[in-house]
């Protein structure tokens, strides 16, 4: 006995055959442009990330304006720099944790049945961070010119770029904490954490003047080598294999990690 599917299963089975994935996973310049504006309408974040290191810039700078480093460079700007490493890593870790948020709102299942892949997806939060981590550091280098800093303009492109490049680190510790806690307590976890890296990094205070254990210690977290990368054009002492060896490994430990953590999540879904 011959079984005849009606018309309308044909036509739908040859359109599922023939339909093809988007392109680049539905990795667009339009779902962007969406994650960026949701991001910037954000007050909360905004303040956070850009107001807040300005604001420590205004307090912990300008007292040291007319002093200089051993290479004759201001001291201000040295403080500049450190916080512009700062403004990045708190801001692309702020936009990478709103996953958290995103799950326990079910969002995750609903792009389950989209089109979207689980790669683009991760890829857009990546972009997403990196471009608030650009702004927060135009932000203070901007403060920090208006409050009279004057450099080469070799040391403002190659530590801003060092700073904001190097903070795709911690866009990856942000989206390892996004899928790790809940988002009840994301933003619990976020600041106190930041700031005890921030400080152990030598952003806050040089690691050299920390007791010889502590800075033993300082030289193991993720900040300090990205803290390095962003000051060698103002210091000129060059970056070290050492740091350049912590910035890619906590990069590989945070990416590897959070990988693994968005696959057991979209598991469930």
């Amino acid at each position: 006995m011959t079984t005849t599917l009606p018309a309308t299963a044909t036509t739908d089975r040859s359109d599922a055959a023939t339909r093809r994935p988007p392109a680049l996973g539905g990795f667009s310049p339009a779902v962007l442009g969406i994650e960026l504006r949701r991001v910037l309408r954000n007050r909360r974040t905004l303040a956070f990330t850009l107001l807040m290191p300005a604001v420590f810039f205004l307090i912990f700078g300008l007292p040291q304006r007319g002093q200089d480093l051993d290479n004759g460079r201001p001291v201000i700007a040295y403080v500049m720099v450190s916080l512009a490493v700062y403004a990045a890593m708190v801001a692309t870790t702020s936009a990478g944790a709103a996953v958290a948020t995103e799950r326990a709102l079910g969002w995750s299942r609903q792009l389950r049945l989209t089109p979207l892949r689980p790669t683009a997806y991760v890829a857009t939060k990546v972009a997403t961070a990196m471009a608030l981590g650009l702004l927060a550091v135009c932000v203070e280098f901007a403060v920090g010119a208006a409050a009279g800093v004057r450099l080469p303009a070799h040391v403002w492109l190659l530590s801003g770029l060092g700073a904001w490049l190097g903070s795709l680190v911690f866009a990856a510790f942000g989206l390892f904490i996004g899928y790790l806690v809940p988002a009840e307590n994301v933003m619990q976890f976020i600041g106190p954490i930041l700031a005890v890296l921030a400080m152990f990094g030598g952003l806050f205070v040089p690691v050299e003047v920390l007791p010889d254990v502590l800075a033993e210690v300082a030289r193991y977290t993720p900040v300090y080598g990205l803290g390095e990368v962003a000051r060698a054009p103002l210091t000129g002492d060059g970056v070290s294999l050492g740091a350049l060896v912590n910035l890619l490994a906590w990069t590989a430990v945070f990416t590897v990690g959070a990988a693994r953590l968005f696959r057991r999540d979209t598991a469930r879904v």
